[in-house]
C-alpha cells in the first residue's frame, strides 16, 4: 500500500522473525543440556510461530515482553494487507480535535501496551490467531498541516485495505479518522451499520467554520450516504451540551440512541441482544471513542465526560457483537499523555483484541 511508511522508516518489515538474527546467549551447561546452549530460549522467530501456519503474539514464558519491534501485540509487521485477514494499522492523526491535543501519539502507545495480551481470550475461548492471518500494517502517512488532505491519505489507503478482502482493525488518532475510512468501506460494502461507542455523536454540522473535524464524521457520513441510518446505535451518549435537545439530528436520521444514564448499574448484555436483532447479516462497523469509557478508567484523552461506561460493559459491547458481519473496527481518541500510567492505551490495546475476537471466521477453543 503506497501510503504506509516506508520499509526505509524502520516500522516495517516481513515478519518479527528478522528482528533476531544473532544466536542466543551461552549459558553454563545443565543436565540434560548441550553445552553452550540454553535449553529453554528459543529464538525469536521460532517463538512468534508456535508451528502455526498464522501469525502468532510471541509468548513471554520464551521472549521477553521488551524484545522485538513495537508491533500490536508484537505481531509479525509488513507493509500492505494482501494476503491478510484482518490487519492492524495506526491512524496517528489528531488536528481534527477540538480540545487536549495527542491522540497522534495513541497507535505508538497502544501497541507500546499491548504486550500484555497473549494469544487466546480465556474468557470467550476465542482463538484469533488460529484462524485468521493477522498482522500490524504500520501507520498511514497523514498530512498534519492539512485535514483534508490527511483525509484523502486515509480514504485511499483504505481503499488499498478493503480492496484486499482484509478487515482493518484501525489504531486511532481522532475521530475524524472514521470518515475517509468509511468512506472506503462504504465503497465496497454499500451502506454499513454502526455500532458507535462515545461520550459524544459526533454529529455537529461545523465547528469554526470547517466541517471535517472529530466532532462531525457522522453527519458527514450519513450526508454521503456511506451509513444504513436504520441500523446505526450509539451508546454511552452523555454530558453537557450546546442545544437542549442534543441527540435530535441522530434520533431524525433514525438512529437508535443510548444515551450513559440507560446504562448505569447494569449489564449490557440484553441491549446487545437487541442490537444483533436489529444489525442482522448485514455489514457492520464498530467504532469506538475511548471517551465512551468513564474518565476515572481512561483519563487518556481529548475530550473527557464524566459518569461514562465501564470497562465491563465495553467488553459486553464487543462481545455481544460475536456472529454479526463486521467489516472494520477503530478504537480512537487515546492521548496518552494524560494518562502517564498508560492505563488508558492498555485499555485501548484490550478493546482491539476483543474486536478482532468477534471478527467474521474466528473459531473458539
Amino acid at each position: 500500500m503506497r501510503r504506509l511508511l516506508p520499509r526505509r522508516a524502520g516500522l516495517c518489515a516481513r515478519s518479527l522473525s528478522a528482528f533476531v538474527t544473532a544466536a542466543p546467549p551461552a549459558v553454563p551447561t545443565t543436565p540434560g543440556s548441550s553445552p553452550g546452549t540454553s535449553p529453554r530460549l528459543p529464538r525469536f522467530g521460532a517463538a512468534c510461530r508456535w508451528g502455526s501456519r498464522f501469525n502468532v503474539p510471541p509468548s513471554a514464558e520464551f521472549v521477553a515482553r521488551p524484545v522485538g519491534i513495537c508491533s500490536m501485540m508484537r505481531l509479525p509487521v509488513q507493509g500492505s494487507a494482501e494476503g491478510l485477514d484482518a490487519a492492524f494499522v495506526g491512524v496517528p492523526l489528531d488536528t481534527g480535535t477540538s480540545n487536549r491535543p495527542g491522540a497522534r501519539f495513541g497507535p505508538r502507545q497502544i501497541r507500546a501496551e499491548s504486550v500484555m495480551l497473549r494469544r487466546y481470550n480465556g474468557s470467550t475461548g476465542a482463538a484469533p490467531f488460529d484462524s485468521l492471518r493477522v498482522a500490524d500494517i504500520g501507520d498511514v502517512s497523514v498530512n498534519l498541516y492539512n485535514l483534508p488532505d490527511s483525509c484523502r491519505l486515509i480514504r485511499e489507503s483504505y481503499r488499498h485495505i478493503v480492496a484486499s478482502g482484509c478487515v482493518p482493525l484501525t489504531l486511532g488518532g481522532d475521530h475524524t479518522i472514521t470518515y475517509p475510512i468509511l468512506q472506503a468501506v462504504a465503497e465496497k460494502h454499500g451502506p454499513v451499520g454502526l455500532l458507535h461507542v462515545d461520550a459524544h455523536a459526533d454529529t455537529a454540522e461545523r465547528a469554526l467554520g470547517e466541517q471535517i473535524y472529530h466532532g462531525s464524521p457522522f453527519r458527514r457520513c450519513v450526508q454521503d450516504g456511506l451509513l444504513d441510518r436504520g441500523r446505526v446505535v450509539q451508546i454511552g451518549l452523555r454530558g453537557s451540551a450546546y442545544d437542549p435537545q442534543p441527540y435530535q439530528y441522530s434520533q431524525d436520521q433514525g438512529f437508535r440512541v443510548v444515551p450513559a444514564e440507560q446504562c448505569w448499574g447494569k449489564s449490557l448484555a440484553p441491549l446487545l441482544r437487541e442490537v444483533r436483532a436489529q444489525m442482522g447479516d448485514k455489514p457492520l462497523y464498530i467504532s469506538f471513542d475511548i471517551d465512551g469509557l468513564d474518565p476515572a478508567y481512561a483519563p487518556g484523552t481529548g475530550t473527557p465526560e464524566i459518569a461514562g461506561l465501564t470497562p465491563a460493559q465495553a467488553l459486553e459491547i464487543i462481545r455481544g457483537c460475536k456472529g454479526l458481519n463486521i467489516v472494520g473496527c477503530d478504537l480512537v481518541e487515546v492521548a496518552p499523555m494524560y494518562d502517564v500510567s498508560g492505563n488508558t492505551a492498555l485499555l485501548g490495546a484490550n478493546l482491539l483484541f476483543e474486536m478482532l475476537c468477534v471478527l467474521p471466521g474466528v473459531t473458539t477453543r
